[in-house]
């Protein structure tokens, strides 16, 4: 009787949903489909024979550069969110002439971003022409280049406290920086090294700057705040490709 008893309360618990605070955070999977996941990345790098080299070629050259450990190098290769709608590839080495873009955008997020925020996973970077006027990009966008980064952190955090840590963080390197700060729904931010600028979700309506841009999810800007703390790390796979 007491065993059946005890088996029952085992049922029970783990039928029982987590609580939401040990829900698994994991902000890349509103932007990252099946496909351009490691799974799918392994299946690109496999589908042509010439791919491994140049992946390898690109990953050296970013060891080189002393940028390598601040994300995993097959995220880099990650083109366009809606790459699947406009019929392109989930992953692309971008023309050699476009590495060095990366290299700066790259050299801000491990001087700034990541000490503050904790690991981020890029989500979007190189995007070709074509594709870039599909997804709906700018005429003149980074990605393009190879210039900019779309990314969300994998330390859980709010909206709220990541565009007022952001922009703390960019507003105390303007003297020192050329990077650009964006901000889109949810989780998502975008890092470039093309100039010095800040702008949301409403920035085609004139919405500039970090008081304009924190204005649009009620977060006064306040630059004398200390920027919030986020918390509860996530573990990356060791395994995971390079």
């Amino acid at each position: 009787m007491r065993f059946a008893i005890s088996l029952l309360f085992l049922l029970v618990a783990l039928a029982t949903p987590a609580p939401a605070q040990f829900a698994r955070f994991d902000p890349a999977a509103d932007y990252v489909t099946a496909g351009q996941d490691e799974p799918g990345y392994r299946r690109w790098v496999a589908a042509a024979s010439w791919r491994p080299v140049y992946v390898r070629a690109f990953h050296d050259y970013l060891v080189t550069s002393g940028v390598a450990g601040v994300a995993p190098s097959w995220q880099l290769l990650r083109t366009a969110s809606d790459w699947h709608k406009c019929g392109a590839d989930p992953f692309e080495v971008p023309p050699i002439a476009a590495w060095p873009n990366i290299v700066a955008a790259l050299h801000y997020v491990g001087a700034h971003i990541v000490p503050a925020l904790g690991p981020v996973e890029p989500v979007s970077v190189y995007r070709n022409p074509a594709l870039n006027a599909c997804a709906g990009g700018a005429a003149a966008s980074t990605h393009r280049e190879m210039g900019a980064i779309d990314m969300v952190p994998l330390r859980r955090i709010t909206r709220e406290a990541l565009m007022r840590s952001l922009c703390a963080i960019h507003e105390a390197s303007a003297g020192s920086s050329n990077a650009g700060l964006g901000f889109y729904k949810g989780l998502r931010f975008h890092i470039d090294a093309r100039k010095f600028r800040e702008w949301g979700t409403q920035s085609a309506h004139g919405l500039f700057g970090c008081a304009a841009v924190l204005a649009e999810g009620a977060a006064p800007y306040d630059p004398a705040a200390p920027p919030p703390v986020a918390i509860v790390p996530v573990e990356r796979d060791p395994l995971a490709p390079q």
